[in-house]
């Protein structure tokens, strides 16, 4: 080819690609028209769904270069004196108030004295700003709080966490008129309103949007006024959290307009109001009774209940708009609640799995020191050390005046089922300890109520398949919603141009992220870029997430490019996808951690296990991903090449690392105390965790003891069991009188931990309560037209 040929050639493509009116007419114009047939139909709430919410750290990730100085020079999240306070005081007194087994086994519900302990101390105004009567607590507090009690009483837990969760309290703050904050902030805060709030309903799970719950807009009577404007609503709604005591009921239900009162449109949307429970026609109080929890949650419903419009969440300017206010709200709320209480969860199996670890003997061997206990033990200190990161660095987000919609799904996903291994691993090595309930089991309880975490504010399968990716794809991605909008815009000539920018940065962002990703591939993510200013044994790490990273960003928009819309339908990719980001995320928490708290080298087995559990999880779901790539084998093998030149570098965490952390679990110290710092311990020799605590410390006191007699009946000096023995040894001065004494004192102490509930054989004969069968929603549940 002659080069004046050559020369016309490149002129030709640089002017299709460098000139943006050549290039939208031959390239952009004609992609633009694919792209909006293969577009997925997006109704209004799942749009109202992906426009909540704030990006923030996870938006780093998906760039595929994150800025770790940016994640380190976020501020170390902290709790003021006031809140301090409220820890050490109220909380504290909170705790020692509750026993679980006599809430949950003999009264299925808190004292009264308990529930108006938490009214008089405005536990429910945690969140509510201190001119309307309120704590106006950081989030961090309002985690703290929560974390602290779950450790002691998950139906205490659960009751104080609702109202400063997705509710009336905050609903209200973000959307309310002037005149209901005045009217139900204050109530609130005092306690002298209960609140709940009604959303999910027999027909209506998961997919909330499709609440069957109709409202009419019409004319009715109130107070003796038969002429005001108003809403007559009919819904059916179960699992509502303090529902069978609240006093008042928040609603979410779908609005119509049939005669225009309020304009021309006739389907007004997804619709939020505060309604009181003594108002005629509510029909609320009967409970569930959701595994053994005694927490108060039931069903309630109505029919042809008016209210005023007055009482719509916002007035008339919040008609139509409770989605958004949901799922805004639900951002917030979800980042903060389940993941405290499961981190309280994890704290409680850490602590006292490590202490009956040292405490309980077998083979005349604490049983933590057994491999196949500590490979359980590690599992737990791992993920509570994890967990913990990243519950205080969400809360730390919320508190910066994020809203991160993606962030919370992540934790609240990853955090509940982190909970659930730590306490199945914990029943493991408790055994039978673990099994039997009664007053002095400390895991029993929890155990059983893991599930409703995992239930709640969206089922983990959904959170997992569904929103992580789904909306993280979308929200995170720098060029994908530019994209959409574009090719959404009525204005043909504007979306031409919008998208046209839109997918030119698109396409160079793809092709860098795929570069780097085989560059680090090939190099071993040696040239990812790892802050200077952090410690030398995490540097490494940095390094690798950054490599991940830009795998991460190039193999989802690989996917989306070959799958389109189909990747909605296809879950279980946008599943593994959904794995390494969070993945990305928990890693970047768990690091911040390790700076916020001086790098204490006690820590770094934690560290060390956690973060390499972590990247073997992501390599697996690469590899997950890479297998399952639908029906392109080719593509597929090229791909894992990218990625994996020499194959999967990452294992799970060692056998000694596995040790390490067994080993600091099984003895006190500031490592064990900094990773289970925050639960409530009380220190009553009548207490079952005070009881361990003592032990553990004994144990550790009789160690030097218990190994002088071994190696006395090993030489033959003494006899080997016994009381012989411990005549022997005194004799022989293997020991002291005083040494002796702890023995005893200890040998005691051990008797008492491993000593389970019993009872008489007419126990669990009482009553039970009358329940109703489950039933199909009758005619009178049905919406009907006011």
């Amino acid at each position: 080819m002659s080069s004046s040929l050559q020369l016309t050639l490149i002129l030709i493509i640089g002017v299709v690609f460098l000139v943006p009116r050549v290039r939208r007419a031959l390239i952009s114009n004609r992609l633009l028209k694919i792209f909006r047939r293969v577009l997925p139909q997006v109704s209004q709430t799942e749009q109202e769904a992906l426009d909540a919410g704030t990006v923030w750290w996870e938006g780093e990730l998906f760039s595929g270069s994150p800025n770790w100085y940016k994640l380190l020079a976020y501020p170390k999240p902290r709790l003021s004196p006031e809140e301090k306070a409220f820890l050490a005081g109220p909380v504290e007194q909170l705790c020692g108030m509750l026993d679980e087994w006599h809430i949950t086994r003999e009264l299925y519900d808190l004292p009264p004295h308990v529930w108006q302990f938490i009214k008089d101390n405005g536990f429910f105004g945690m969140i509510i700003p201190k001119k309307y009567g309120g704590h106006g607590f950081s989030a961090l507090a309002h985690s703290e709080v929560v974390m602290k009690i779950s450790s002691r009483s998950g139906t205490a837990a659960v009751s104080v966490m609702v109202p400063n969760s997705l509710g009336p309290s905050e609903l209200l703050l973000q959307y309310g008129t002037e005149e209901q904050k005045n009217h139900y902030l204050p109530r609130l805060a005092k306690g002298l309103d209960v609140p709940c709030f009604a959303l999910t309903g027999p027909e209506a799970g998961s997919d909330a949007g499709a609440i069957p719950d109709l409202g009419i807009v019409c004319h009715g009577e109130l107070d003796g006024d038969e002429h005001v404007l108003g809403v007559r609503i009919t819904w059916e709604k179960r699992y509502i959290t303090l529902g069978p005591v609240a006093t008042l009921l928040g609603l979410a239900f779908k609005l119509q307009d049939p005669d225009g009162l309020l304009g021309g449109q006739k389907d007004l949307g997804v619709t939020l109001a505060l309604i009181p429970t003594s108002l005629p026609g509510v029909n609320i109080g009967r409970r569930h009774f959701p595994l053994d929890a005694a927490f108060q949650n039931g069903p309630n419903s109505g029919k042809d209940v008016f209210i005023p419009l007055e009482w719509v969440i916002g007035g008339r300017e919040g008609v139509g708009c409770g989605w958004r206010m949901l799922m805004n709200c639900l951002a917030v709320g979800r980042s903060i609640s389940l993941p405290a209480t499961s981190t309280g969860a994890a704290k409680l199996a850490t602590r006292t799995t490590g202490a009956y670890g040292r405490v309980r003997m077998q083979f005349r061997t604490p049983i933590g020191r057994f491999e196949g206990v500590e490979e359980a033990l590690a599992r737990i200190g791992g993920n509570t050390y994890m967990m913990d990161a990243a519950r205080v660095m969400t809360a730390g987000a919320v508190d910066l005046g994020e809203k991160p919609s993606v962030i919370s799904a992540i934790v609240k996903y990853h955090l509940t089922e982190r909970a659930r291994e730590a306490i199945n691993d914990a029943m493991d090595v408790h055994g039978g300890k673990g099994i039997c309930l009664g007053p002095s089991n400390y895991l029993g309880r929890t155990y059983q109520h893991i599930p409703v975490s995992i239930t709640v504010e969206g089922a983990n399968i959904l959170t997992r398949n569904m929103i992580i990716f789904g909306q993280g794809a979308i929200r995170c991605h720098p060029y994908l919603l530019k994209e959409i909008n574009a090719a959404s815009d009525g204005n043909a000539a504007r979306g031409s141009v919008q998208f046209d920018k839109a997918l030119m940065g698109h396409a160079a962002f793809t092709i860098s992220n795929g570069l780097r990703t085989f560059l680090h591939g090939l190099t071993g993510g040696t040239l990812g870029r790892a802050p200077g200013s952090v410690a030398p044994e995490t540097q490494r790490y940095y390094s690798q997430l950054t490599r991940f990273s830009a795998a991460f960003a190039f193999l989802a928009d690989i996917s989306l490019l070959t799958l389109g819309g189909a990747l909605k339908r296809k879950e279980r990719i946008s599943a593994r996808l959904g794995d390494i980001l969070s993945m990305l995320y928990l890693c970047s928490a768990t690091l911040k951690r390790f700076e916020d708290d001086g790098r204490p080298a006690t820590d770094l087995p934690l560290l060390h296990w956690s973060i390499q559990d972590a990247l073997y999880r992501m390599q697996e779901a690469f590899e997950g991903l890479l297998d399952n790539f639908p029906g392109r084998i080719v593509a597929a093998r090229l791909l894992r090449l990218m990625v994996f030149p020499f194959g999967r570098p990452f294992s799970p965490p060692t056998d000694k690392l596995d040790h390490q952390v067994a080993k600091l679990m099984l003895s006190p110290g500031e490592a064990r105390d900094r990773l289970t710092a925050g639960i409530y311990l009380p220190e009553s020799a009548d207490e079952p965790l005070g009881v361990l605590e003592q032990a553990l410390h004994t144990a550790v006191v009789c160690e030097a003891v218990e190994a002088k007699l071994r190696a006395a009946v090993k030489t033959g000096r003494i006899p080997g069991d016994g009381d012989e023995r411990i005549a022997a040894a005194l004799k022989q001065r293997v020991v002291t009188p005083r040494e002796l004494e702890l023995m005893a004192g200890m040998n005691a102490l051990r008797r008492r931990v491993i000593m389970v509930d019993d009872f008489p054989p007419d126990f669990g004969a009482a009553p039970a309560f009358a329940a109703e069968p489950a039933k199909t929603a009758d005619a009178a549940a049905v919406p009907t037209h006011g």
